[in-house]
């Protein structure tokens, strides 16, 4: 497996960049893809992004197949005009708890900015069989045994 390209190498900032470049160009589009759009808000041609960069594709795998324990979500607190970044507690019936107090009026914008934290907490090496377990064997996940 390929590590996880570690802070301050081009390769890291290319891959920041490229993020970068597709929810620039999905502004006005509802939801999120990391696509890049031929007409910046226009879905009808889209390319590049995880159909055309490897790399991308493998960490945002890894950052969706991350433990709900702690993994960084958006919530909107007013409806198509403004979300917070919140992280999930992995508890079942313990609501999120909000991180900082930054307010954000994009929903590309607020997208970026959790990709910017995930790829910070990420270690190079995160994903690799060695950090893999069972997960619900393991009856450390607080669901309910049957």
């Amino acid at each position: 497996m390929e590590p996880i390209p570690k802070k301050g190498t081009p390769e890291r900032q290319r891959l920041i960049e490229a993020h970068k470049a597709c929810m620039e160009s999905m502004k006005g589009v509802a939801g999120n893809s990391v696509l890049l759009c031929e007409t910046p808000g226009d879905t009808t041609v889209v390319t590049g992004g995880v159909h055309a960069d490897p790399v991308l594709k493998r960490v945002l795998l890894r950052m969706r197949g991350e433990s709900p324990k702690g993994k960084l979500i958006v919530i909107c607190t007013k409806v198509e005009a403004e979300w917070r970044i919140a992280r999930l507690s992995g508890i079942r019936g313990v609501p999120p708890e909000f991180v900082g107090d930054k307010i954000y009026t994009d929903e590309q914008e607020i997208q970026h900015d959790i990709f910017l934290m995930r790829l910070d907490e990420l270690s190079d090496s995160y994903g690799f069989p060695e950090d893999y377990h069972e997960g619900w064997k393991r009856k450390d996940d607080n669901w309910p045994i049957t």
